[in-house]
């Protein structure tokens, strides 16, 4: 396979902002700014704020109020998100290369100069508060809020990154801005940059528009690591037609080798058109239109999940079906012979490709593992290390991993 390379360039600037430039052939250019503070980090008290904080930062600064801050992204004709998960709060910017810098300054604007006006705040809060009751009536985003306050007792995967509804109804501009001064400090904080720049300009302009921000004291609380309590668990819900099974795992065991097996596996489980548990429980029995299997393998969290939704006297099926899947991996009686093998990693392959040739995912993939401390080059380095990853170590890390599910079934409540 031809050699995937880029020109990755890393400097740590007087205030602490770690950066990260990417020099491509591209007309566009891909930012990410990123701070270390997102659910994991949240005592019990605060849960949900770090999302809340990322709301408030489009909602006004010392000097654009929350329309000129949206007219002023509006106006760079590109693409801009922001998001929080974990680890982090991201926000994001992707747009003509022209116009990179000027998106520098309206995001640097955000998270430097935010107000936390007391009036967009209420505002603010109802729109947090629909999407938490959104979630609620979402069978799927239910039932994975509900597998993972079954799966965990303690960390904070327990809780959902929105936040739980009575805290939000209750925080007031005083927590949020404290949360905010405490964490959103340029020794916290990362910028990504896929351009066409070159990493010393790219230093200048960074410098330029966040060179003043005065670094702070600064103390993550520990992440609490948990693996899954095991079990299966039923809940019941009014109003829906389908009923829902989640599986969670966790592996908190595994080596970087033993991930990169996981994540082949997972693509043959779960994760593709013609995956085991899609051929089985929908082409073979027709018991789902929706299956798969997904992963996340970021710092602390280290979860498998399986997600299926059948009919209310499939549930037991469709079960036993997931089941078998697991056994007849483990013992053997699904064949791993050298064309699936390599058909598996040829799938993984283009997905890592993709990503490494699109400048956003490319520019949220480093940031990501910046702030995890890890190789921005791992993709890479996965793509070369996938070559000799045998059947016989796919078998290996599905015996680690498949034993001892959290499982929950949603299941309709009978109305009266």
């Amino acid at each position: 396979m031809h050699k995937i390379t880029f020109d990755g360039n890393i400097s740590i600037l007087k205030n602490g902002i770690r950066l990260v430039t990417i020099k491509k052939n591209t007309q566009l250019a891909a930012l990410h700014i990123g701070v270390k503070i997102g659910s994991l980090y949240e005592n019990n008290k605060e849960k949900g704020i770090s999302h809340f904080i990322e709301h408030m930062l489009f909602k006004g600064t010392n000097k654009r109020s929350n329309e000129e801050i949206n007219q002023a992204l509006e106006e760079r004709g590109g693409e801009y998100n922001a998001y929080t998960d974990y680890h982090s709060t991201v926000y994001s910017m992707t747009c003509l290369q022209e116009e990179m810098e000027s998106s520098l300054e309206v995001l640097s604007d955000m998270i430097l100069n935010s107000n936390f006006s007391s009036k967009e705040l209420e505002v603010e809060r109802g729109v947090i508060l629909a999407e938490i009751r959104t979630s609620k009536d979402d069978v799927e985003d239910f039932s994975f809020k509900r597998i993972h306050e079954l799966a965990f007792r303690t960390s904070s995967v327990r809780y959902d990154i929105s936040g739980e509804e009575e805290l939000v109804k209750n925080y007031t501009r005083e927590d949020l801005w404290n949360f905010y001064k405490r964490y959103y400090v340029p020794n916290n904080c990362y910028v990504t940059l896929v351009s066409s720049m070159g990493h010393q300009e790219a230093v200048t302009l960074i410098e330029k528009y966040m060179g003043d921000w005065k670094a702070e004291k600064l103390t993550h609380p520990e992440i609490f690591i948990e693996d899954n309590i095991p079990g299966t668990n039923t809940t019941y819900k009014k109003n829906i037609e389908q009923s829902t099974i989640v599986y969670a795992y966790t592996f908190h065991n595994l080596d970087k080798r033993e991930e990169l097996a996981l994540k082949i596996l997972n693509h043959k489980l779960g994760e593709s058109a013609n995956a085991l548990l899609f051929r089985r429980l929908r082409e073979e029995r027709g018991l789902a239109y929706d299956v798969y299997s997904q992963t996340d393998m970021s710092r602390a969290v280290k979860t498998l999940y399986i997600y299926t939704a059948v009919e209310k006297n499939k549930v037991k099926e469709a079960i036993d079906t997931i089941n078998t899947c697991i056994r007849d991996i483990i013992n053997k009686e699904v064949l791993f012979d050298i064309n699936t093998v390599n058909l598996m990693k040829k799938v993984l392959k283009t997905a890592v490709v993709s990503i490494l040739e699109d400048s956003t995912d490319l520019s949220n993939y480093v940031l990501h593992q910046v702030i995890d401390e890890e190789s921005i080059y791992e993709y890479m380095e996965d793509l070369e290390n996938m070559e000799s990853i045998t059947s016989e170590e796919l078998y290996k890390v599905a015996e680690k991993v498949f034993k001892e599910p959290t499982i929950h079934i949603l299941l309709p409540k009978k109305e009266g």
